[in-house]
C-alpha cells in the first residue's frame, strides 16, 4: 500500500516537472511561439530585400546594356552637365530632385 503511494507521488511529480518543461523549458511551448515569430520578421525582412535585390540586379542590367539610362543616371546623380548647358543647384534641395523631372533632362 505504502508503495503504491509512493509510486503515485513520484509520477505525479514527474509529470509535474515534465509540463513545467513542456509548457516553459528552453524548448518548450513559449520558446517555440518566440522563434516561430522571430522565424516570421526574418521571412518578411528577406522577402523585402529580395525585392531590393531583384530590382538593383535589373538597374545593374540597365546600367551595363542602356547607354540612355547611363547618361540619364550620371546626370540626375553626379550632376554632369552637357557642352552649353548650365547647371543651377538652390541651396536646401535635393540633390535628386532638381529640375521639373529626375528621369528627363529638359530641353
Amino acid at each position: 500500500m505504502i508503495w503504491r503511494r509512493l509510486i503515485l507521488v513520484f509520477s505525479i511529480a514527474l509529470n509535474l516537472v515534465l509540463l513545467y518543461s513542456l509548457v516553459w523549458g528552453t524548448r518548450g511551448a513559449v520558446a517555440y511561439r518566440e522563434l516561430k515569430n522571430e522565424q516570421t520578421m526574418l521571412v518578411s525582412r528577406m522577402n523585402a530585400l529580395d525585392t531590393i535585390n531583384a530590382e538593383l540586379g535589373k538597374e545593374i542590367a540597365l546600367l551595363k546594356s542602356d547607354a540612355k539610362y547611363q547618361e540619364k543616371m550620371i546626370r540626375s546623380r553626379l550632376n554632369f552637365v552637357k557642352p552649353n548647358e548650365i547647371l543651377y543647384i538652390f541651396p536646401g534641395g535635393k540633390p535628386e530632385s532638381s529640375g521639373a523631372s529626375q528621369d528627363e533632362p529638359k530641353n
